[in-house]
């Protein structure tokens, strides 16, 4: 009976082991994968799983489906054909810091000029 219990035991240790050991980390991956498939938008460069170097032209959510611009060459690729965002693409700022100074250098100059 005590054999049984302890073949058991060594059952349930070995299958908590192979849990922790190859299951969550492939978990962690894969939502790893998702979110930056999540992130993805125009003018990011990427690598597809098969090695194309790309820049991401459009993506369309609904068909799960992003064109590539390969030097003037656009290619249909499905999202998770993507590997890897190798740089993201900048965003653009909202206002410019001339912007933002102008309307406060005429009000100065206007101001002097009294």
């Amino acid at each position: 009976m005590s054999s049984s219990i302890s073949t058991i035991v060594m059952f349930v240790v070995l299958i908590a082991l192979m849990y922790f050991m190859m299951i969550k980390p492939q978990k962690k991956q894969q939502q790893q994968h998702q979110k930056m498939l999540s992130e993805l938008k125009p003018g990011d460069e990427i690598t597809t799983i098969g090695g194309l170097h790309a820049v991401v032209s459009e993506i369309d959510t609904e068909k799960a489906l992003v064109t590539l611009d390969c030097d003037g060459v656009y290619l249909d690729f499905s999202r998770n054909a993507i590997a890897r965002v190798t740089k993201k693409a900048e965003s653009q700022p909202t206002a410019t810091a001339e912007e933002e100074k102008a309307p406060e250098t005429e009000e100065t100059t206007e101001s002097e000029s009294k």
